[in-house]
């Protein structure tokens, strides 16, 4: 796997859990390495991996326009003041390293900040043969430009009519909002052949692939365990299977 995959679709359908399972396969290629960013506020991906949260991008957001506020740094110094605190706020673990990205950005006079930062995670994501965001619940995330450029918009539903909606309206806001290379669909929790049949029947968006109801994914996740840990299973394979052709 490699380029920038984002992954988005309503709340509830499964987009953490696959941006666990694609985070988990990042340590099996061990001549690669992973950045999974965690762009949703709620936290989620940080809990599904349990690697720390360090500093969020917001908590560096906020240290920047303090340090405007006060003057004491200039933009040089500044620049490489962000660089730094990024890699500081970083979470590793093998050769995958973790970034929260914490609550919703300010606009406004600071909206310039926000530009600025989103660049530096541009820059730090270049030194990373995959970079995953595990986007925001709705189409708010993709409005706000996370990253500049994506290669794979990844949409995630289940087997709802509603997610499979949700899906759609992000693929049509993405068309105006910002620059991706490709997109598709990834249907969750599948307990049929005929069910996933019945989904591409109603959805124009194609599909990429699918992941079975796994009762380990769903024992790891009542439990609260690291899907870094996760044992071969059903869904593991699938995804594996799945990223085979998530190289863009």
């Amino acid at each position: 796997m490699k380029g920038i995959i984002s992954i988005c679709g309503k709340g509830g359908v499964g987009k953490t859990t696959l941006a666990a399972l694609l985070s988990r396969l990042v340590l099996e290629e061990k001549n690669s390495r992973g950045l999974a960013i965690d762009a949703d506020p709620a936290g989620g991906l940080s809990l599904a991996l349990s690697l720390p949260i360090k500093k969020t991008v917001n908590d560096l957001r906020k240290s920047v326009i303090a340090s405007i506020k006060t003057h004491s740094t200039d933009s040089l110094n500044l620049a490489a003041s962000i660089d730094y605190q990024l890699l500081e706020a970083l979470s590793e673990y093998r050769n995958l390293a973790f970034l929260a990205v914490g609550r919703p950005e300010e606009e406004g006079f600071y909206c310039q900040v926000n530009t600025f930062l989103r660049e530096a995670i541009e820059k730090m994501a270049g030194h990373f043969d995959l970079v995953l965001i595990d986007a925001e619940a709705g189409v708010e995330q993709v409005n706000r430009r996370v990253m500049g450029q994506i290669d794979l918009l990844l949409l995630v539903s289940d087997l709802s009519a509603k997610g499979l909606r949700v899906a759609e309206t992000i693929k049509q806001v993405a068309d105006e909002a910002m620059q991706y290379r490709s997109a598709g669909l990834l249907i969750n929790r599948v307990r049929s052949k005929k069910e996933l049949a019945e989904v591409q029947q109603s959805t124009h968006l194609p599909l990429l692939g699918w992941l079975p109801e796994d009762p380990r994914v769903r024992q790891f996740d009542m439990a609260g365990r690291s899907f870094l840990e996760l044992p071969d299973c059903p869904s593991l394979q699938a995804v594996r299977e799945l990223s085979r052709s998530l190289i863009v």
